[in-house]
């Protein structure tokens, strides 16, 4: 994995991102487990210095070249300050990536990282390491999670749309963004829209209008307005639902993932006539895979309907 060294073999894989309690660890070790049941080789490289319980099996830690809890003590910084250093000294340390990565060749590699939005908004660090990574001829999609409660408030998912585009077009890496946990997202409350109204990112007018509803966020229409014509302009958001429990969503979440980074096309697998076709059908499994999850969601809607006609 030499620099520069067009001639060594490609390695490909996942960067895990999203904000804190995204689901980010454990859709890694669901991820792995589901791999590793289908014949890949998996390796998971934890670069959260703050992650200290891993459900995973990590091959690789960054908890040996350094810690938050030791960076918040020695340099008196905040957890903030503290993980944009450590993802600094990382950064400075690039041979000892290289050299703990070179020991899992021919392996898929699962980036589980930090959960600090602004590392993927505008702080360069990180992205300096998945340029480094490329270099290295690592062919990498970054999965952007994002819970699914956030869909249940119309303020909350114009802030997610707008997080999610400015880190698709900082981080520069093929992006699939996964709308995490759909299997409580019954538990958070009832969708103005269908569910796939939010994985497509369907006609953002409908959520302004539904926005203005409320009498705080009247007052700000015209600042929504704005936001929406920015997400709707650049047309690049959508999300693929995830339950990392049930084993047809993670194999749509895969084949997402397979296309963003090339893997559909890499020499890892037998190029069958099935996989290419997998890569080539577009976006039809994002609308299996919504169908199926919308399917549910309203059975358990309707199930509570009837519930309380019941009672009455």
């Amino acid at each position: 994995m030499s620099e520069g060294s067009k001639g060594s073999s490609l390695a490909f894989g996942q960067v895990v991102i999203g904000p804190p309690g995204s689901g980010k660890t454990t859709y890694c070790h669901g991820m792995q487990e589901f791999m590793g049941r289908i014949g890949r080789k998996v390796t998971v490289v934890n670069l959260d210095p703050a992650n200290e319980a891993m459900p995973y099996q990590c091959a690789v830690d960054i908890a040996e070249l350094i810690t938050l809890p030791d960076v918040m003590e020695d340099l008196k910084l905040g957890p903030n300050g503290g993980l944009i250093y450590c993802m600094e000294y990382l950064e400075a340390n690039f041979d000892w990536l290289q050299e703990k990565l070179a020991a899992f060749r021919g392996h898929y590699y699962l980036f589980d990282c930090p959960g600090q939005v602004e590392l993927y908004t505008h702080h360069h660090a990180l992205k300096n390491v998945f340029t480094q990574l490329a270099k290295w001829n690592f062919r990498l999609a970054a999965v952007h999670l994002v819970d699914s409660h956030y869909c249940t408030d119309p303020g909350k998912f114009i802030s997610v749309l707008c997080t999610s585009l400015s880190t698709m077009l900082h981080v520069e890496l093929p992006h699939v963004n996964v709308l995490s946990k759909m299997d409580l997202i019954e538990q958070y409350g009832k969708l103005a829209f269908n569910l796939d109204y939010y994985t497509e990112v369907l006609d953002l007018s409908y959520l302004v209008d539904h926005l203005a509803s409320d009498p705080f966020f009247r007052n700000y229409r015209r600042l929504n307005e704005k936001l929406v014509e920015v997400i709707e302009d650049y047309s690049l958001v959508s999300f693929v639902p995830l339950n990392v429990q049930d084993k047809e969503s993670m194999r749509q979440v895969m084949q997402a993932v397979d296309k963003a980074n090339g893997y559909s096309f890499g020499d890892q697998e037998q190029r069958s006539l099935e996989a290419l076709m997998s890569a080539a059908v577009g976006a039809d499994f994002h609308f299996t895979s919504t169908l199926a999850v919308q399917e549910k969601y309203v059975q358990s809607q309707d199930k509570a309907v009837e519930e309380e006609v019941m009672d009455l």
